[in-house]
């Protein structure tokens, strides 16, 4: 009798769940064509619109299903993913129009993160360029050739805030900051949908990770999160929110948990702050299986409560997990959900579909002839380059770079020096490496008409400890006048299940970078990698360091641009690098202590063995000009909340090149409620300026810039003085106070 009354309790609560999960729900206007279609459609069907495979063209996952053909005919599925191309796109929505009961159209899916057949650099070395416009042009162009070849909807931004340079998807993200994370997410939201789908050159955006996926503990792919609501809201959070704000009309959750409770069954997340406090009203979809993973967290005792408890929580679609298809209707039995939900989700996912026009024109992407046209063409292949060459920072200099074009000969050397493959970097989707030029070839492409002999040996392997190629690259380096060494990581060391705990430069390369250092001629060294790396002896080794990222099917020429000086230099690290894995996690907007650094005392926070400082930190980059910057000055010294602030700088042009600088604006609250960081980017500009120009740069700062949440976790702007600091990088002392009253 008492296990009985405890089971009818439980049943309320479920259903009082469940009930509430719905009233929180943010309704789409109904529409009387969608209205109509559901109200014909069985429960099976609309689990089906639930539902999202991939095909077996590729793995991005670790299952592969087959029988999709089938699930098409009979309503199982909605949606595929890895399905792309206008000719396999085409024959799967025939199967739908023609072969299905209702003949729903397919929306089709597919990574598309930094390309889809022109390639652009990994996310993460796009970020470098801080160029918000060629960003979201360059989004635009993935969007337009995915389009054309049949796709919908991209897996794509990925806005995660990461501090964590060992965690292999830090190169799928933005970098560590979250105001710069924030534009970004903006930027590439409005370049993959635009202003909509009429011309079909568009797909729908899916914001990731929901949330805080960047942030794994000890660095490892998939791991659990532990932080406060505080550090989550100000610092996590923010980018999410700037991409929905931005027009995503797709989310996909996490795989990890937060505060305890996965985030494809965290309600807190989907449905708490994603509609409720946000207005979010698209479509959640899952990211691969992670439904059924839930049962491994330790949440739930088998995959039929996993299901129930997503899409309590908020979950509109399954990915790959067959949770909803298989699994959820027990719960429509004992009323732990109930068909409004169900409702809910089939409608905002029909709703998606109407807009993208399929139900006018079910092969409205489906053009033969588009595709040919768009995919590689000449104006891709320009803007690809463009970036590429914005992205490269300029690490290290000591007079050796631009190469001058009189220089008579040289040796390129380096497992990296004439690869496709690897330039290409990790999530290329459709990308190609054939497609790709290499450093070889963009030196061979771009030099023709200088008299420069080109050497190129390949010296030794990204990875292994062949070294029996090292004696040859001597004898050539000592005949060389100048050394161009392309090293770095294979595209599969960095992206997602490519966690590493030392993030060094793998096998003999350094070693190669050190013989070649004894024979005295200058050394370039050129890294081609997708995380931030251990650097310490690269850079006390070479002359000069380019980071280059994984540039994508211009890299060569880009690369090159940059190295003959035909095009300066620009890009600033999005991401601190640091000396050692032991100070991971390391970033440049931390918090002071009691006891900040001292060199001059023990009894303070620091190391023994090595400094506190990275070896490179967020927002570094030189250039082959420099910059001259006055003090930052206002109007006046104290301001009332409600008024903007403007801080305004000159920055000169003083050395012997046209050069673009990106002006970083930084604040501190000196004395708060609660603790606030030393720094945090509140605004940058990007700007050319000429040799001997100066240019006066202005920001304007509101209230909420200097707004945080205080000790009682309000979002408030707190009267008190205020740094503000203006330079060329995080670790700028150009500064001005100010009071807000």
């Amino acid at each position: 009798m008492k296990t009985q009354i405890l089971i009818a309790i439980a049943s309320i609560l479920l259903i009082s769940c469940a009930k509430k999960a719905t009233d929180k729900m943010v309704s789409l206007p109904k529409d009387p064509f969608i209205e109509k279609l559901m109200s014909q459609m069985t429960l099976d069907e609309k689990l089906g619109q639930m539902t999202l495979y991939t095909t077996d063209w590729e793995s991005t996952g670790p299952t592969i299903r087959g029988g999709y053909e089938n699930d098409i005919k009979t309503g199982k599925c909605g949606a595929l993913f890895n399905s792309h191309t206008v000719d396999f796109t085409t024959r799967l929505q025939k199967i739908a129009m023609e072969e299905s009961r209702l003949k729903i159209p397919l929306l089709f899916g597919y990574d598309v993160i930094h390309g889809y057949k022109t390639m652009f650099p990994i996310p993460l070395g796009e970020a470098a360029s801080w160029d918000l416009e060629a960003m979201e042009k360059s989004a635009y162009i993935m969007s337009k050739e995915a389009a054309a070849s049949g796709l919908h909807w991209t897996f794509a931004p990925m806005v995660d805030v990461s501090r964590e340079p060992r965690w292999g998807r830090v190169m799928e993200g933005s970098g560590e900051d979250t105001y710069l994370g924030s534009r970004i997410a903006e930027a590439r939201v409005k370049g993959i949908q635009g202003d909509g789908f009429d011309k079909a050159d568009r797909l729908v955006a899916c914001v990731k990770h929901f949330a805080a996926y960047g942030a794994p503990i000890a660095g490892r792919d998939y791991n659990s999160v532990e932080m406060s609501e505080r550090v989550f809201r100000e610092v996590y959070l923010p980018p999410y929110k700037a991409a929905v704000d931005a027009g995503a009309m797709t989310v996909m959750t996490s795989f990890n948990d937060y505060n305890g409770v996965p985030a494809s069954g965290n309600k807190y997340l989907l449905t708490d702050i994603l509609r409720k406090e946000w207005g979010f009203n698209g479509f959640v979809v899952t990211d691969y299986t992670s439904i059924n993973e839930m049962v491994a967290h330790g949440v739930v005792k088998d995959e039929t409560d996993a299901g129930i408890l997503a899409l309590n929580a908020g979950v509109d679609m399954d990915m790959q997990g067959a949770i909803f298809q298989e699994k959820i209707k027990a719960g429509l039995t004992d009323g732990r959900i109930n068909m409004k939900q169900i409702d809910h989700s089939v409608r905002s996912i029909l709703h998606i579909k109407k807009k993208l026009g399929l139900f006018d024109n079910p092969f409205k992407f489906s053009d033969k002839t588009r595709e040919t046209n768009t995919i590689l063409a000449k104006e891709n292949l320009e803007a690809s380059r463009d970036i590429a060459k914005k992205s490269i920072v300029l690490l290290k200099n000591n007079g050796v770079l631009p190469i001058k074009k009189t220089v008579k000969k040289i040796l390129l050397v380096g497992p990296l020096a004439n690869d496709k493959n690897n330039l290409i970097g990790a999530w290329s989707g459709s990308g190609e490496g054939r497609h790709c030029v290499s450093l070889l070839e963009g030196m061979k492409q771009n030099l023709k008409a200088t008299d420069i002999t080109i050497e190129y040996i390949k010296g030794c392997e990204i990875e292994g400890n062949d070294k029996s190629n090292f004696d040859q690259v001597m004898n050539k380096a000592k005949e060389a006048d100048l050394v161009i060494l392309a090293i770095g990581e294979h595209k599969d060391l960095s992206g997602e299940a490519t966690s590493r705990a030392m993030i060094r430069i793998p096998g003999v390369q350094e070693e190669l970078l050190d013989q070649l250092k004894t024979i005295g001629k200058p050394i370039v060294t050129v890294l081609m990698n997708g995380r931030p790396l251990i650097l310490n002896n690269v850079d006390q080794k070479s002359d000069a360091l380019l980071e280059t990222w994984w540039l994508g099917t211009q890299a060569g020429n880009a690369i090159t641009d940059v190295l003959f000086g035909d095009y300066n230099p620009s890009g600033k690290l999005p991401i601190t690098f640091p000396r050692h894995e032991g100070q991971i996690p390391i970033y440049y907007n931390y918090k002071s202590t009691g006891r900040p650094f001292d060199p001059n005392s023990k009894w303070n926070s620091k190391y023994i063995d090595m400094p506190n400082t990275p070896l490179y930190v967020f927002g570094y980059g030189l250039s082959y000009t420099t910059f001259e910057y006055s003090k930052p000055t206002v109007a006046k010294n104290t301001f009332s909340q409600n008024e903007q602030i403007s801080v305004s700088v000159n920055v000169k042009n003083t050395g012997n090149y046209d050069g673009e600088e990106v002006v970083q604006l930084y604040i501190r609250d000196l004395v708060s409620s609660a603790t606030r960081p030393v720094k945090e980017l509140k605004g940058f500009k990007k700007l050319m300026i000429k040799k001997g120009e100066s240019k006066l740069v202005t920001f304007t700062l509101n209230k909420e810039d200097l707004a945080f949440y205080n000790d009682k976790m309000e979002w408030v702007t707190e009267p008190g003085e205020f740094n503000i600091f203006v330079g060329t990088s995080s670790d700028t002392d150009n500064v001005v106070k100010i009071s807000i009253n």
